[in-house]
């Protein structure tokens, strides 16, 4: 698995210093959001052009573009038409960046209020821009995100058999997911199968009370009513990305892992503690994948030596090293804190 950034963690900095700041954090690639300064679909191409003579220099690639266009499911038709026209703007984009992966939003409302009119309106608009995709080769990514139709595994495949396009995948995000307050650990890496082909990770945790601007907090509407949250630094808040990590090892996945952080602390130093907490959750994910595939093997019994031991006396083979008393790692999958939810919305 490689790491990224997402630019929007440093949007206080122009996409230069963005870049500059992500290599020296030693990360191997940026995910840049499609806002200014950073980029947009109506960002000139000679200054494009430059951006990826940029990603060159500092040996960065640049995986995805998170775009923010869409929303049709809620949109009238000019404004999907209009949204529709930014989405090829940024493909065109996309290609000058040599960037295989684009993210378009869905749209709202919540999975759980959503009626079956707006799964239909998104998967139209959505084919529609597949299918011009499909002819720069690129992909199509659906963040699974909070307030919005895919809020969960199940919603988020019945949006893709819709769409009916395989260039089109989902983004696992672990934060959001808490939010929703639906699994985020193994169940939801097999569940997506091979439609998840991005990652990104950020921490929250539910507070009682929001507070102002800077904070750091926000609120959302679920499935519980309101609920106000505090995006906090990988490791401090409530989203145990460990099983996460764990199933994404045991499955092979090898894409990218993006991480965004937003808790109040200097970006720069936000960076840096979540990518030395993601580097942590590699290797114990790793570790625990190599332990799974050495105890699943199944050992070969010893036949007893009839010159060293009667046949009488010789302990059977199965006996020597009971199952139940064969050492294996704590598997994350026994804290419950894998099945909680995180992320703001429009990030």
């Amino acid at each position: 698995m490689k790491i990224a950034a997402f630019s929007g963690a440093l949007m206080e900095y122009s996409i230069q210093e963005a870049m500059k700041i992500t290599a020296d954090l030693g990360f191997d690639g940026i995910e840049i959001a499609c806002r200014e300064p950073h980029l947009s679909p109506q960002t000139s191409i000679p200054r494009v052009k430059e951006i990826r003579r940029l990603a060159d220099e500092h040996v960065l690639d640049i995986p995805v573009l998170g775009g923010y266009m869409g929303r049709f499911s809620e949109s009238g038709d000019s404004e999907c038409a209009a949204a529709y026209d930014e989405f090829l703007a940024l493909l065109e984009r996309a290609d000058y960046l040599e960037t295989d992966m684009i993210r378009v939003f869905p749209g709202g409302p919540n999975a759980f209020l959503a009626a079956d009119y707006h799964y239909e309106k998104a998967a139209h608009w959505l084919r529609k821009c597949a299918e011009e995709a499909r002819r720069y080769e690129k992909t199509i990514l659906l963040e699974i995100h909070n307030v919005s139709l895919i809020e969960t595994v199940e919603s988020s495949l019945r949006l893709l058999e819709m769409i009916g396009e395989d260039n089109v995948g989902l983004i696992h995000d672990a934060g959001n997911m808490y939010i929703s307050d639906t699994d985020f650990g193994r169940a939801s890496v097999t569940g997506l199968g091979s439609r998840l082909q991005h990652v990104h990770v950020k921490d929250e945790k539910r507070i009682p009370a929001a507070g102002g601007p800077g904070t750091g907090t926000f609120r959302n509407v679920t499935r519980h009513g309101e609920e106000h949250f505090l995006q906090c630094r990988l490791g401090e808040g409530e989203v145990d990305h460990r099983e996460l990590f764990e199933a994404l090892a045991e499955t092979g996945y090898g894409g990218w892992v993006t991480l965004e952080c937003f808790a109040p602390y200097p970006p720069i130093e936000q960076l840096a503690h979540d990518r030395d907490a993601v580097r942590q959750l590699l290797r114990e994910a790793a570790a625990s994948a190599a332990v799974r595939t050495t105890t699943s093997v199944p050992r070969k019994p010893v036949a007893a030596s009839a010159a060293t031991a009667p046949a009488s006396t010789a302990a059977p083979a199965s006996a020597a090293v009971p199952a139940s008393e064969a050492q294996a790692s704590p598997d994350a999958s026994a804290s419950p804190a894998s099945s909680s939810v995180s992320a703001p919305g429009g990030n």
